[in-house]
Protein backbone atom coordinates (compact mmCIF):
# COMPACT_ATOMS: atom_id res chain seq x y z
CA UNK A 1 0.00 0.00 0.00
CA UNK A 2 1.21 3.46 -1.01
CA UNK A 3 2.28 6.05 1.44
CA UNK A 4 -0.37 9.05 1.78
CA UNK A 5 0.13 11.76 -0.84
CA UNK A 6 1.56 14.73 1.44
CA UNK A 7 -0.74 17.95 1.76
CA UNK A 8 2.30 20.23 0.05
CA UNK A 9 1.94 17.55 -3.07
CA UNK A 10 -1.70 17.62 -3.41
CA UNK A 11 -1.87 21.66 -2.38
CA UNK A 12 0.76 22.15 -5.84
CA UNK A 13 -1.35 19.75 -7.83
CA UNK A 14 -4.63 21.48 -7.05
CA UNK A 15 -3.13 24.88 -7.64
CA UNK A 16 -1.87 23.36 -11.07
CA UNK A 17 -5.22 22.47 -12.26
CA UNK A 18 -6.45 25.66 -11.15
CA UNK A 19 -3.67 27.54 -13.19
CA UNK A 20 -4.60 25.06 -16.07
CA UNK A 21 -8.31 25.99 -16.13
CA UNK A 22 -7.68 29.82 -15.61
CA UNK A 23 -5.29 30.07 -18.78
CA UNK A 24 -5.51 27.29 -20.51
CA UNK A 25 -9.43 27.09 -21.27
CA UNK A 26 -9.94 30.75 -22.78
CA UNK A 27 -6.90 29.50 -25.36
CA UNK A 28 -8.71 26.66 -26.25
CA UNK A 29 -12.19 28.49 -26.38
CA UNK A 30 -10.51 30.98 -28.58
CA UNK A 31 -9.03 28.26 -30.99
CA UNK A 32 -12.41 26.48 -30.96
CA UNK A 33 -14.25 29.95 -32.33
CA UNK A 34 -11.61 30.62 -34.62
CA UNK A 35 -12.22 27.51 -36.26
CA UNK A 36 -16.19 27.86 -35.95
CA UNK A 37 -16.01 31.01 -37.99
CA UNK A 38 -13.05 30.30 -40.41
CA UNK A 39 -16.22 27.19 -41.27
CA UNK A 40 -19.25 29.66 -41.08
CA UNK A 41 -19.98 30.19 -44.69
CA UNK A 42 -22.62 33.02 -43.34
CA UNK A 43 -20.01 35.37 -41.76
CA UNK A 44 -17.84 38.15 -44.71
CA UNK A 45 -15.00 36.33 -46.24
CA UNK A 46 -12.57 39.22 -44.37
CA UNK A 47 -13.71 38.10 -40.76
CA UNK A 48 -13.61 33.96 -41.97
CA UNK A 49 -9.78 35.25 -43.40
CA UNK A 50 -9.07 37.10 -39.81
CA UNK A 51 -9.88 34.28 -37.86
CA UNK A 52 -7.91 31.58 -40.27
CA UNK A 53 -5.19 33.85 -39.75
CA UNK A 54 -5.59 33.76 -36.15
CA UNK A 55 -5.53 30.21 -35.97
CA UNK A 56 -3.28 29.40 -38.18
CA UNK A 57 -0.74 32.32 -37.46
CA UNK A 58 -0.76 32.78 -41.45
CA UNK A 59 -0.10 36.26 -42.18
CA UNK A 60 0.37 38.15 -45.88
CA UNK A 61 4.44 37.60 -45.96
CA UNK A 62 6.42 39.24 -49.48
CA UNK A 63 9.33 36.76 -48.66
CA UNK A 64 6.98 33.15 -48.30
CA UNK A 65 6.84 31.87 -51.53
CA UNK A 66 4.25 28.99 -52.00
CA UNK A 67 5.39 26.95 -54.85
CA UNK A 68 2.38 25.38 -57.04
CA UNK A 69 2.65 22.71 -59.57
CA UNK A 70 0.83 22.32 -62.48
CA UNK A 71 0.49 20.23 -64.70
CA UNK A 72 -0.15 20.48 -68.26
CA UNK A 73 1.04 18.60 -70.93
CA UNK A 74 1.16 21.30 -73.06
CA UNK A 75 2.86 23.51 -70.31
CA UNK A 76 3.35 26.88 -69.89
CA UNK A 77 1.23 27.61 -73.30
CA UNK A 78 -1.78 25.08 -72.48
CA UNK A 79 -5.02 25.54 -71.33
CA UNK A 80 -4.53 23.88 -67.93
CA UNK A 81 -1.86 26.24 -66.72
CA UNK A 82 -3.82 29.48 -68.16
CA UNK A 83 -6.91 28.41 -65.98
CA UNK A 84 -4.93 28.12 -63.09
CA UNK A 85 -3.16 31.17 -63.47
CA UNK A 86 -6.85 32.67 -63.08
CA UNK A 87 -6.99 30.99 -60.10
CA UNK A 88 -4.34 32.43 -58.58
CA UNK A 89 -5.69 35.52 -58.46
CA UNK A 90 -8.13 34.66 -56.43
CA UNK A 91 -5.67 32.63 -53.87
CA UNK A 92 -3.95 35.83 -53.15
CA UNK A 93 -6.57 37.60 -51.79
CA UNK A 94 -5.87 34.91 -48.73
CA UNK A 95 -2.81 36.47 -48.33
CA UNK A 96 -0.99 33.71 -49.96
CA UNK A 97 1.98 34.64 -52.16
CA UNK A 98 1.74 32.00 -55.32
CA UNK A 99 4.30 30.66 -57.98
CA UNK A 100 2.70 28.73 -60.31
CA UNK A 101 4.82 26.78 -62.07
CA UNK A 102 4.24 24.10 -65.17
CA UNK A 103 4.99 20.81 -65.53
CA UNK A 104 4.73 18.26 -68.54
CA UNK A 105 4.98 15.27 -66.99
CA UNK A 106 2.72 14.31 -64.56
CA UNK A 107 4.39 11.66 -62.85
CA UNK A 108 7.84 13.62 -62.54
CA UNK A 109 5.75 16.77 -60.86
CA UNK A 110 3.87 14.01 -57.90
CA UNK A 111 7.45 13.05 -56.97
CA UNK A 112 8.57 16.68 -56.42
CA UNK A 113 5.72 17.13 -54.50
CA UNK A 114 5.90 14.30 -52.20
CA UNK A 115 9.78 15.60 -52.10
CA UNK A 116 8.88 18.94 -50.29
CA UNK A 117 9.67 20.73 -53.70
CA UNK A 118 6.02 21.39 -54.80
CA UNK A 119 4.02 23.14 -52.13
CA UNK A 120 0.58 21.93 -53.68
CA UNK A 121 0.13 20.42 -57.38
CA UNK A 122 -2.65 20.40 -59.69
CA UNK A 123 -2.60 16.64 -61.16
CA UNK A 124 -5.49 14.61 -62.57
CA UNK A 125 -8.11 13.21 -60.30
CA UNK A 126 -6.97 9.66 -61.12
CA UNK A 127 -3.47 10.09 -59.93
CA UNK A 128 -5.24 12.12 -57.00
CA UNK A 129 -6.24 9.03 -55.54
CA UNK A 130 -2.83 8.27 -54.56
CA UNK A 131 -2.93 10.99 -52.14
CA UNK A 132 -7.02 10.96 -51.29
CA UNK A 133 -9.02 8.06 -51.79
CA UNK A 134 -12.22 9.35 -51.13
CA UNK A 135 -11.96 12.84 -53.60
CA UNK A 136 -9.95 10.33 -56.20
CA UNK A 137 -12.81 8.15 -56.49
CA UNK A 138 -14.84 11.02 -58.24
CA UNK A 139 -13.48 10.03 -61.08
CA UNK A 140 -14.59 6.11 -61.04
CA UNK A 141 -15.63 4.68 -63.90
CA UNK A 142 -19.89 5.30 -64.40
CA UNK A 143 -19.48 7.53 -61.28
CA UNK A 144 -21.56 10.84 -62.73
CA UNK A 145 -23.06 10.03 -65.99
CA UNK A 146 -24.04 13.49 -66.44
CA UNK A 147 -22.30 17.00 -65.44
CA UNK A 148 -25.29 18.19 -62.92
CA UNK A 149 -24.31 15.39 -61.11
CA UNK A 150 -20.42 16.10 -60.70
CA UNK A 151 -21.60 19.61 -59.97
CA UNK A 152 -22.88 18.76 -56.82
CA UNK A 153 -20.65 16.39 -56.04
CA UNK A 154 -17.78 19.43 -56.14
CA UNK A 155 -20.65 21.69 -53.83
CA UNK A 156 -20.59 19.22 -51.66
CA UNK A 157 -16.74 18.80 -51.68
CA UNK A 158 -16.43 22.12 -50.76
CA UNK A 159 -19.02 22.44 -47.93
CA UNK A 160 -17.12 22.47 -44.69
CA UNK A 161 -19.03 20.30 -43.65
CA UNK A 162 -16.72 17.89 -45.66
CA UNK A 163 -13.23 19.62 -44.71
CA UNK A 164 -12.67 16.19 -42.71
CA UNK A 165 -12.81 14.91 -45.40
CA UNK A 166 -10.11 16.27 -47.50
CA UNK A 167 -7.17 15.82 -45.16
CA UNK A 168 -5.49 12.59 -45.79
CA UNK A 169 -2.06 11.57 -44.63
CA UNK A 170 0.51 14.49 -45.17
CA UNK A 171 -1.67 15.95 -47.26
CA UNK A 172 -4.65 17.96 -48.16
CA UNK A 173 -7.20 18.59 -50.72
CA UNK A 174 -7.05 22.36 -51.66
CA UNK A 175 -9.37 22.61 -54.35
CA UNK A 176 -11.12 20.65 -57.30
CA UNK A 177 -12.24 21.40 -61.17
CA UNK A 178 -13.98 19.90 -63.20
CA UNK A 179 -12.85 18.51 -66.53
CA UNK A 180 -15.91 17.67 -68.72
CA UNK A 181 -16.38 13.77 -69.85
CA UNK A 182 -14.47 11.66 -70.83
CA UNK A 183 -15.81 8.94 -73.65
CA UNK A 184 -14.76 6.36 -75.44
CA UNK A 185 -12.39 6.71 -78.76
CA UNK A 186 -12.61 4.04 -81.24
CA UNK A 187 -10.90 3.23 -84.74
CA UNK A 188 -13.39 0.89 -86.18
CA UNK A 189 -17.33 1.92 -85.50
CA UNK A 190 -18.72 -0.93 -85.43
CA UNK A 191 -17.42 -1.41 -82.04
CA UNK A 192 -20.43 -0.41 -79.95
CA UNK A 193 -20.62 -3.36 -77.77
CA UNK A 194 -18.85 -4.40 -75.46
CA UNK A 195 -19.01 -7.97 -76.87
CA UNK A 196 -17.15 -6.12 -79.88
CA UNK A 197 -14.38 -5.11 -78.19
CA UNK A 198 -12.81 -8.41 -77.60
CA UNK A 199 -9.71 -9.03 -79.03
CA UNK A 200 -8.98 -5.07 -79.61
CA UNK A 201 -6.40 -3.22 -78.01
CA UNK A 202 -6.65 -0.75 -75.19
CA UNK A 203 -4.71 1.86 -73.41
CA UNK A 204 -4.22 1.63 -69.91
CA UNK A 205 -2.50 3.99 -67.88
CA UNK A 206 0.79 2.45 -66.24
CA UNK A 207 0.10 3.63 -62.58
CA UNK A 208 -3.28 1.98 -62.73
CA UNK A 209 -2.67 -1.65 -62.73
CA UNK A 210 -6.30 -1.77 -61.57
CA UNK A 211 -7.36 -1.06 -65.83
CA UNK A 212 -5.26 -3.93 -66.89
CA UNK A 213 -7.47 -6.47 -65.25
CA UNK A 214 -10.85 -4.33 -65.92
CA UNK A 215 -10.13 -4.68 -69.95
CA UNK A 216 -9.02 -8.46 -69.81
CA UNK A 217 -12.01 -9.07 -68.08
CA UNK A 218 -13.73 -7.88 -71.43
CA UNK A 219 -11.93 -10.11 -73.95
CA UNK A 220 -9.98 -7.01 -74.65
CA UNK A 221 -5.58 -6.70 -74.83
CA UNK A 222 -4.36 -4.06 -72.15
CA UNK A 223 -1.55 -1.79 -73.62
CA UNK A 224 0.27 -0.30 -71.36
CA UNK A 225 1.23 3.63 -71.66
CA UNK A 226 1.46 7.08 -69.61
CA UNK A 227 -1.06 9.34 -69.97
CA UNK A 228 1.33 11.74 -72.43
CA UNK A 229 1.67 9.27 -75.03
CA UNK A 230 -1.11 7.11 -74.77
CA UNK A 231 -3.42 9.91 -77.19
CA UNK A 232 -0.11 9.49 -79.95
CA UNK A 233 -0.54 5.54 -79.69
CA UNK A 234 -3.95 5.72 -80.41
CA UNK A 235 -3.71 8.54 -83.51
CA UNK A 236 -0.96 6.25 -85.08
CA UNK A 237 -2.76 2.85 -84.77
CA UNK A 238 -1.06 1.24 -82.35
CA UNK A 239 -4.00 1.30 -79.85
CA UNK A 240 -7.64 0.46 -81.12
CA UNK A 241 -9.41 2.30 -77.95
CA UNK A 242 -8.79 5.21 -76.24
CA UNK A 243 -10.24 6.77 -72.72
CA UNK A 244 -9.75 10.33 -73.33
CA UNK A 245 -11.47 13.84 -72.18
CA UNK A 246 -13.96 14.92 -74.89
CA UNK A 247 -12.08 18.38 -74.53
CA UNK A 248 -9.22 16.81 -75.90
CA UNK A 249 -9.85 16.26 -79.11
CA UNK A 250 -8.77 19.01 -81.16
CA UNK A 251 -5.81 19.60 -78.69
CA UNK A 252 -4.51 15.74 -78.59
CA UNK A 253 -5.10 15.91 -82.46
CA UNK A 254 -7.76 12.71 -82.20
CA UNK A 255 -9.28 12.91 -85.19
CA UNK A 256 -5.96 11.45 -86.66
CA UNK A 257 -6.95 8.04 -84.74
CA UNK A 258 -10.41 8.15 -85.70
CA UNK A 259 -10.24 8.49 -89.17
CA UNK A 260 -11.59 7.06 -91.47
CA UNK A 261 -13.62 4.45 -89.80
CA UNK A 262 -13.76 5.12 -86.10
CA UNK A 263 -15.78 7.13 -83.67
CA UNK A 264 -16.78 7.76 -80.26
CA UNK A 265 -19.11 6.37 -77.98
CA UNK A 266 -21.83 9.18 -76.77
CA UNK A 267 -22.13 7.24 -73.68
CA UNK A 268 -19.64 8.98 -71.43
CA UNK A 269 -17.19 6.96 -69.52
CA UNK A 270 -17.71 9.67 -66.86
CA UNK A 271 -16.78 13.19 -65.74
CA UNK A 272 -13.54 13.78 -64.74
CA UNK A 273 -11.71 16.52 -62.32
CA UNK A 274 -8.45 18.17 -61.71
CA UNK A 275 -7.35 18.08 -58.47
CA UNK A 276 -5.13 20.56 -56.30
CA UNK A 277 -3.33 18.35 -53.68
CA UNK A 278 -1.60 20.70 -51.14
CA UNK A 279 1.26 19.33 -48.28
CA UNK A 280 -0.34 19.43 -44.95
CA UNK A 281 2.01 20.84 -43.35
CA UNK A 282 2.70 23.62 -45.35
CA UNK A 283 -1.28 24.59 -46.08
CA UNK A 284 -3.53 24.31 -42.88
CA UNK A 285 -7.19 22.43 -43.69
CA UNK A 286 -8.10 26.05 -42.67
CA UNK A 287 -7.05 28.00 -45.56
CA UNK A 288 -7.52 24.75 -48.00
CA UNK A 289 -10.65 25.54 -47.14
CA UNK A 290 -11.06 29.13 -48.58
CA UNK A 291 -9.29 27.37 -51.83
CA UNK A 292 -11.91 24.90 -52.16
CA UNK A 293 -14.66 27.05 -52.04
CA UNK A 294 -12.90 29.32 -55.01
CA UNK A 295 -12.60 26.90 -57.08
CA UNK A 296 -16.20 25.67 -56.44
CA UNK A 297 -17.34 28.89 -57.34
CA UNK A 298 -15.55 29.17 -60.78
CA UNK A 299 -17.09 25.92 -61.60
CA UNK A 300 -19.52 27.64 -64.18
CA UNK A 301 -16.29 29.90 -65.55
CA UNK A 302 -14.02 26.51 -66.05
CA UNK A 303 -17.11 24.39 -67.45
CA UNK A 304 -17.79 26.58 -70.02
CA UNK A 305 -13.91 26.59 -71.63
CA UNK A 306 -14.44 22.67 -71.66
CA UNK A 307 -17.56 22.94 -73.46
CA UNK A 308 -16.23 25.05 -76.05
CA UNK A 309 -13.53 22.39 -76.72
CA UNK A 310 -16.19 19.57 -76.43
CA UNK A 311 -18.09 21.40 -78.58
CA UNK A 312 -15.30 21.70 -81.53
CA UNK A 313 -16.27 17.38 -82.41
CA UNK A 314 -17.92 16.81 -85.34
CA UNK A 315 -21.24 15.14 -84.92
CA UNK A 316 -19.90 12.28 -87.67
CA UNK A 317 -18.05 10.48 -85.06
CA UNK A 318 -21.05 9.39 -82.54
CA UNK A 319 -21.93 6.23 -82.37
CA UNK A 320 -25.14 5.45 -80.72
CA UNK A 321 -25.91 2.85 -77.92
CA UNK A 322 -29.06 0.92 -77.81
CA UNK A 323 -30.65 1.10 -75.03
CA UNK A 324 -30.12 -2.67 -74.23
CA UNK A 325 -26.46 -2.21 -74.71
CA UNK A 326 -26.67 0.95 -72.38
CA UNK A 327 -28.15 -1.13 -69.52
CA UNK A 328 -25.18 -4.01 -70.52
CA UNK A 329 -22.46 -0.86 -70.02
CA UNK A 330 -24.31 0.40 -66.70
CA UNK A 331 -23.86 -3.12 -65.39
CA UNK A 332 -20.23 -3.61 -66.40
CA UNK A 333 -19.08 -0.18 -65.25
CA UNK A 334 -21.22 -1.29 -61.78
CA UNK A 335 -19.20 -4.52 -61.61
CA UNK A 336 -15.75 -3.02 -62.02
CA UNK A 337 -16.82 -0.19 -59.47
CA UNK A 338 -17.80 -2.94 -56.75
CA UNK A 339 -14.52 -5.41 -57.83
CA UNK A 340 -12.70 -2.43 -57.55
CA UNK A 341 -13.83 -1.19 -53.91
CA UNK A 342 -13.49 -4.70 -52.56
CA UNK A 343 -10.11 -4.34 -53.55
CA UNK A 344 -9.07 -1.10 -51.98
CA UNK A 345 -8.55 1.28 -54.90
CA UNK A 346 -12.04 2.99 -54.68
CA UNK A 347 -13.54 4.89 -51.56
CA UNK A 348 -16.67 2.74 -50.58
CA UNK A 349 -18.61 5.96 -49.11
CA UNK A 350 -17.21 8.14 -52.10
CA UNK A 351 -19.39 5.26 -54.25
CA UNK A 352 -22.38 5.07 -52.00
CA UNK A 353 -22.23 8.93 -52.47
CA UNK A 354 -22.06 9.13 -56.24
CA UNK A 355 -25.06 6.57 -56.01
CA UNK A 356 -27.22 8.96 -54.25
CA UNK A 357 -26.61 11.77 -56.58
CA UNK A 358 -27.37 9.42 -59.44
CA UNK A 359 -30.64 8.43 -57.63
CA UNK A 360 -31.93 11.91 -57.03
CA UNK A 361 -31.23 12.84 -60.96
CA UNK A 362 -33.34 9.84 -61.64
CA UNK A 363 -35.09 7.37 -59.53
CA UNK A 364 -35.59 5.03 -62.12
CA UNK A 365 -32.33 3.50 -62.29
CA UNK A 366 -31.83 0.13 -61.51
CA UNK A 367 -29.56 0.44 -59.06
CA UNK A 368 -32.13 2.54 -56.90
CA UNK A 369 -34.65 -0.10 -56.23
CA UNK A 370 -31.90 -2.69 -54.78
CA UNK A 371 -28.44 -0.47 -53.97
CA UNK A 372 -25.21 -2.70 -53.57
CA UNK A 373 -23.09 0.79 -53.60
Amino acid sequence: MSAPMPRFTRRCQAALLWLFVLFATPALANESSFRDQVYDTTLPLSQRIAAMQALTGLEPDPDRVYRVCIWDIFGRSGPLFAAAQDQRRKIIQFGINVEMVPYTSESIMVEELKSGTCDAALMSGLRARLFNQYTGTLDSIGGFPERNQMRLALQLMADPRSAERMVSGDYVVMGIAPAGAAHVFVNDRSVNTLAKASGKRVVVLDYDPTQARMIAGVGATPVVADIVNAPNMFNTGVVDVLAAPLAGYEVLELHKGLSPDGGIIEMPLTHITMQLIGRAEVVPNELAQFVREAFYEGFDEIISRVAMEEAKVPERWWIDIPDQDRLDYERMMQQARLQLRDEGYYSADMLTLQRKIRCRADSGREECSNPVE
